[in-house]
């Protein structure tokens, strides 16, 4: 079965820095597209904030099996009412990748429920990503780490809730370490943060990088039947067990959601 991904990219820095349209002609979102369309079990496409809708209408979400999302300089320009959209399909079964400094996006920071702060420092210097789960799906065919000459340093405390699992921990040239790879549900969706990814470094060309993007896309893919989420009132004649009704009822019987 085909795994429907998308690719959603900011597409700020491409257009506005000289450096990022050189490594990256294309764009970022058109470049991990493509690492994912090298797997023959994905299908994904691409979509930009300047699109209508940010590209993530209603009809691309209802056919996205796995999201992956990248931003940085225009978190605040991201509507909410696309966040809305995006969360409620996430809570539906949807996959979430969300890769660097879309930590502090909109729609990260929503279903974390916290800030997603931490220290950085862009001083290219070299970080080595340490497999501390080794047989965690995301990282088969990984090896033992992925080193990365040159990158922006990201340095803890970062304040996310603590992950159900803890797949990469970074250790960078300046002494800092980092938990770059983190997993977590929220209702029937997979999240998977993924620090490696600074715009001025060719990042999403390392072969590593992008057996662990496939992976993940493999990993974060919808299982079961799709959960809708809702408040319905069960009457007491329509419960598995017999129920006596007891003293009075604020609601209406059939009533929806609580008041």
């Amino acid at each position: 079965m085909t795994i429907r991904a998308t690719v959603w990219g900011e597409n700020v820095h491409e257009q506005s820095n000289e450096i990022v349209a050189r490594i990256y002609p294309d764009g970022m979102h058109n470049c991990i597209a493509a690492a994912l369309n090298e797997d023959p079990s994905i299908e994904a496409i691409s979509v930009t904030l300047q699109d209508p809708e940010h590209g993530l209408t209603e009809e691309v979400l209802e056919n996205t099996d796995v999201l992956l999302w990248w931003g940085h300089a225009a978190h605040g320009q991201v509507s909410d009412e696309i966040v809305d959209r995006v969360q409620q399909r996430v809570l539906e079964g949807m996959g979430l990748l969300v890769l660097h400094s879309g930590h502090y996006s909109k729609i990260f920071k929503r279903l974390m429920g916290t800030t997603c702060s931490l220290k950085w420092r862009e001083a290219g210097e070299r970080e080595r990503l340490w497999v501390v789960n080794p047989g965690h799906p995301i990282v088969q065919g990984v090896g033992d780490y992925i080193e990365l000459p040159h990158t922006e340093m990201y340095g803890e405390p970062f304040a996310v809730p603590n992950p159900d699992e803890v797949i990469f921990i970074s250790a960078f040239e300046g002494g800092e370490v980092f938990r770059s790879g983190l997993v977590y549900r929220r209702g029937n969706g997979k999240i998977f943060y993924f620090r490696p990814g600074h715009e001025t470094y060719p990042i999403y060309y390392d072969e590593k990088v992008r057996r662990v993007l496939k992976n993940a896309v493999q990993w974060a893919q919808p299982e079961g039947s799709r959960w809708i989420d809702s408040c319905p009132n069960v009457p007491a004649d329509q419960a598995p067990d017999p129920v006596e009704i007891k003293g009075e009822s604020l609601h209406k019987p059939g009533e929806e959601g609580f008041k």
